[in-house]
Order: structure tokens, then sequence, then C-alpha cells
């Protein structure tokens, strides 16, 4: 058998064998219509990791016929760059599928640009990172970029399938049996990976007992081969922050069932900090005065939760999470501040009013500082009327409120009071 691992060996030799990613190789997708025009532009294609990336590169070279070159940014050098656009320029054109292309240095940058405007190169970058942040303008700007979701389970059940059936390049000759439950572990266990479940898939049949000259594939042999989740999270990676996102935003919907979902994968990828605090920003940012005793259970929560560790600090988080998505909602606290910057930042500030400047110095007098202030404690219910603001806003209004809540209510019942006394 060839030694080179299965998930290599299927790697699709065209674009018709490309599985899943049909808004891109199906029937109207845009790489599909450069290959079938064979006129290809160099791209840059990401997402996690074994979802298709190289293997759409390797089925577009399959399907029109320009020569097919891999390196790696990190350890391949400009020499061997240097290889690849001599057989581009002898050839017209060859594809170079470029692995980790948000790593490349800018030496190696600086030799592809002018080979990518001449066409000598046809570039296909592959990144798990999202190349808006990552990758250099200048690389940006000579290619275009395309998002690949992760495979669903048919897609990897598919694949499984495929390399059962596959005498050539797959697993056919060995002649497997393997149980359902067994197949729906490498399905599930993959989280989308179609590398992982393939390799989990060769090492079974190649370790587990024979019969007959039947290979027989049980759901334990599975789970010996696939004995941990292949679960997709990189706490460096844009999957990381969007798992924040997709958590904050269930919780703000008051979806609780979504809000466990994200919370249950960021527990799984172990981000005990992560989620604490972003539960916390929470209660602050999408509750606030709606409720303004969450905070302080939140944070009764995280405390719980980091002494505890996991896994039992999921019963915590989970409650946390379970009274933040239901609870009311209100982003008073962020408005009303983020007015108010908004105004500092755009210089709408003004002087000081004098009654309101420091007056425990010597000369201060003088200057006309602290004179006339009033002290509200002098006052009938410890308040007074008087101008707190510069001239230059002192009809300004940064507080307002959503409503929401009985005590926000009364806040801003309190609040139309006060302004009252200033009229």
């Amino acid at each position: 058998m060839n030694n080179q691992p299965l998930s290599y060996r299927m790697r699709p030799q065209n674009i018709d064998e490309v599985l899943g990613q049909n808004h891109l190789v199906g029937r109207g997708g845009i790489i599909r219509r450069m290959v079938d025009a064979k006129r290809l532009s160099s791209m840059i294609l990401y997402g996690p990791p074994g979802i298709g990336k190289t293997s759409i590169a390797s089925a577009i070279a399959g399907s029109t016929k320009y020569k097919f070159r891999t390196l790696n940014a990190v350890t391949d050098t400009k020499k061997d760059m240097q290889i690849v656009a001599e057989e581009g320029k002898m050839s017209g054109s060859v594809i170079l599928l470029l692995d980790e292309i948000h790593r490349l240095d800018k030496a190696k940058q600086d030799f592809l640009l002018p080979h990518l405007e001449k066409g000598t190169i046809i570039l296909i970058g592959a990144t798990t990172s999202n190349p808006y942040h990552a990758i250099n303008p200048a690389i940006r700007s000579r290619t275009q970029i395309f998002e690949l979701n992760p495979l669903e389970t048919e897609d990897i059940k598919s694949a499984i399938q495929r390399a059962l059936n596959d005498s050539e390049r797959g697993l056919a000759d060995l002649n497997i049996t393997i149980e359902d439950d067994a197949i729906e572990h490498f399905v599930s266990s993959s989280h989308g990976d179609v590398r992982s479940a393939l390799n989990a898939l060769e090492l079974a049949a190649l370790s587990s007992n024979k019969e007959d000259g039947t290979v027989n594939i049980t759901l334990q042999d599975a789970l010996d081969c696939m004995q941990k989740s292949a679960f997709l999270h990189d706490k460096d990676g844009d999957m990381h922050y969007d798992i924040m996102s997709a958590l904050q935003k269930s919780i703000r919907g008051s979806d609780v069932d979504a809000a466990l979902h994200y919370l249950a994968r960021l527990i799984e990828a172990g981000d005990l900090v992560t989620i604490a605090r972003r539960i916390l920003v929470i209660a602050y940012e999408d509750i606030s005065l709606a409720n303004p005793n969450i905070a302080s259970r939140t944070l009764d929560a995280i405390i719980a939760a980091e002494r505890l560790g996991f896994p039992e600090a999921r019963i915590p988080l989970s409650q946390a999470v379970i009274e933040l998505a239901l609870t009311p909602k209100s982003n008073t606290a962020i408005t009303s501040i983020d007015q108010a910057l908004s105004d500092v930042r755009k210089g709408k500030t003004g002087a000081i009013p004098r009654h309101l400047r420091d007056g425990h110095y010597k000369g201060a007098k003088e200057l006309g500082n602290a004179i006339g202030y009033k002290y509200p404690h002098d006052y009938p219910n410890h308040v007074v009327s008087q101008q707190y603001l510069p001239d230059a806003i002192k009809k300004k209004r940064y507080y307002k409120d959503d409503g929401i809540s009985k005590y926000e209510q009364t806040l801003t019942e309190t609040y139309h009071k006060l302004k009252n006394l200033n009229k």
C-alpha cells in the first residue's frame, strides 16, 4: 500500500471530487466558473484546518492541467520560490499553493509580487487566519479572497465511504467491514475536519482484527483510533473571536440555547479566562441597569468557577449564562459613556465652571476658583440646583435609558427631577 496518508491519497483530482464548498465549486460557484473558463486568478482560501483548502487547489490544477507546486511560507525559502517562478516562465503559468501564507515574510513577498502581476505564478494561498487581519495588503490587493465553510456531517460520511470503496487510492483492497456506530464516531469526533477522520479510519483499518481475510472495524476500534475530539478551536485564531462574539450576541438576543452552545464550545476548548472576562463584560454592557444585581452574581459565578476549575467550573458558568440570557436587557451604561467619550474625543469639552474647580490651594480664590460652589449636603434632600457641565455643552444630555426595568425607571424619574431643578 502507498505509504502516503489516506487523507493525502484521497485528495480530489478534479473539481467534481471536491466535498462541500458549493458556494465556490458548485454549479455557478466562482471557482468553478474560473476553471470552466480556464481563466484563473490568484486567490487566498481561508478557513479551519482540514476542510479542503489544499484539496481545492489540487482539484483546480487537475481540472485545468496547469502544473501544480506546493510550498510553505515558513519552511520553504525564496530559492524554492525562484524554482517555481522559472517553471512558470517555461510553461506559461504554474499554480503555486502557498500554505500558511499569513506568515510570508517581506523578502518572499517582494519576490512574488511581480510574478503575480505577470501571471507566471497563479498563487493559491491557504491560511486558517482571517486574511483581512493577517495578510499584507500588497498580497491581498492582487488576490481574490474566498472563505471556506466547515464541512457538513454528510460531507465527512461521503469522504469515508469514498475511501472505503476506492481500490486505487483508498482502502477497498483491505475488504473492510465497519460498524455504523464506528462511522458515526469518526464523523462526530472530526468536527468537520476530513483529514483527521480519514487518518483515524486508516489507522483503524491497519490495526484492527482480521478474520477470513476481512478487516472488521468496531466502535471500540474507532474510539481507540480517534480518542480525542478534533475540536476546531484555536485560542489565537479567528474562530476563537467568532465564538466569543456569537456567545455575547446570543445572550444579548436572549437565546439561551444558542448561548449554552457557544459556552460549551469555549468550555471544550478549556478557555476559562475568556469565558470569565466575556460574561462579566456582558453583565455590564448588555444587562446593565435592567438588572444591576446580575453583575455581582456573575462575578460570584466566575470566582466559583476559577476555584473549582474544569470540569466542575461548567456548572456555575452555565448558571451565569442562563441568567444573563433570560434576564431583561439594557445598554444604557455603555451608550451613555460612549456618547460622552465621543464628545471628549471630538474636543467638545469646554472650561470647567469656576465654582467646581479645586479651591484647596493658596491663590485659588484670587483666581476665582471654588467661589460660589453650593455644597449639596447643606440643602434639603442633599440636592441643590447649580451648573455642573461646562458652558459649551451645558445642555448636553448623555444619559438615555431604556426604561426596561422598574429600577431603571426609578433612576430616570430621579434624573428628570434633578434636571428640572436647573430650569
